[in-house]
């Protein structure tokens, strides 16, 4: 029998930023790196009463642990944040329900591996489960931004090994998206604009029909790549089958290349931004994010005082040398799975 689920969390405002922190206390008490006998991911069997009841292919289901929901919005509700423009008020004190959705996007029933791990075949129908969950997602009362994104080994602080990805509904634009619109509202055309300056770079590690992935010119992470679309789409919901396809190819082949920079699997956050549900869908565009804090074979790079008190970044690798090193890996994987190389 399977914990019952728990009540939706609250989310207080940080009057000094404007931010609003969910405080989900019980997410205290989720799964920690479970044996593969009581996957929690893993197909139900006698032994192990998990989220799944029989054999799947790809699978999504709410989090049993949720930062954001179940509870939607409910305009005649004080609590609730109906209305963006209340969340955008300052004050001390303030504090609203954590209304949204938490999503779990199983990639495989196999309790070990990745996004990179699965077949084409597979990594398809996750890329359709991604655009099918961002529709539905997008159209719940008081939704604001819905985002996909995979944490990838214990360095990044994963909690299961099981090949999965998360989908977060939030009921606020998050803090990275505001600063995203302060940009594209200063620099009208800053996609397109953006994308010609990178691809006429020696950053550049994969470039496709519909796609092309490079390390940006002004990386924070030791290995950093931004896959992004060659024309304006705000998220998955708004892809052409052609365009998932090859991101099915181009996205699997980029996750192990990144492994093959090194000798042992890389650890890494795989961010899909997609535009907000409401504003700014002509000029945001939908782009992948995917970073590690490997900065050497042994070695990995923390977030100090500059980086986590001040969000002050220092570089400890140039981006030139991370795309040097990522097209390195991509050979790699090319030569062992018999790909060509050009």
């Amino acid at each position: 029998m399977l914990d019952p689920r728990p009540d939706t969390a609250t989310m207080r405002q940080d009057v000094l930023t404007g931010d609003w922190i969910s405080v989900a206390a019980a997410r205290q008490n989720r799964a920690f790196l479970p044996p593969d006998d009581q996957d929690p991911l893993a197909p139900a069997s006698a032994a192990n009463p998990s989220e799944i009841p029989s054999n799947y292919d790809v699978a999504v289901f709410e989090n049993r642990s949720p930062s954001f929901g179940p509870a939607l919005a409910e305009p005649e509700d004080a609590s609730s944040p109906a209305r963006l423009s209340d969340l955008a008020e300052l004050g001390i004190g303030r504090s609203r329900t954590a209304i949204g959705r938490c999503e779990v996007v199983c990639f495989s029933p196999e309790s070990s591996g990745s996004f990179g791990s699965q077949t084409v075949s597979r990594a398809r129908t996750v890329i359709e489960a991604w655009a099918d969950r961002t529709a539905a997602l997008s159209a719940l009362p008081g939704i604001q931004q819905v985002f996909p994104f995979e944490n990838r080994g214990e360095a990044i602080g994963v909690t299961l090994h099981h090949p999965h990805g998360q989908i977060y509904a939030y009921p606020f634009i998050t803090p990275r998206t505001l600063r995203l619109i302060d940009s594209v509202e200063r620099m009208p055309g800053l996609f397109p604009d953006l994308l010609a300056f990178e691809l006429a770079s020696e950053r550049v590690v994969l470039r496709g029909e519909h796609w092309s992935a490079f390390v940006p010119f002004a990386a924070r992470w030791p290995l950093e790549v931004h896959l992004v679309p060659h024309r304006q789409v705000p998220d998955f919901a708004a892809t052409s089958g052609q365009e998932r396809d090859e991101l099915a190819v181009l996205y699997r082949l980029l996750l192990r290349g990144l492994d093959r920079v090194y000798d042992t699997p890389t650890p890494y956050i795989a961010a899909w931004h997609q535009a907000p549900v409401n504003v700014h869908r002509d000029d945001i565009r939908l782009h992948l994010q995917l970073t590690s804090p490997r900065r050497a074979a042994d070695k990995l790079k923390y977030l100090a005082g500059s980086e986590a008190a001040m969000g002050a970044w220092v570089s400890d690798v140039t981006p030139e040398h991370t795309a040097e090193l990522i097209r390195a890996g991509l050979e790699r994987e090319r030569a062992a799975s018999g790909e060509r190389t050009s």
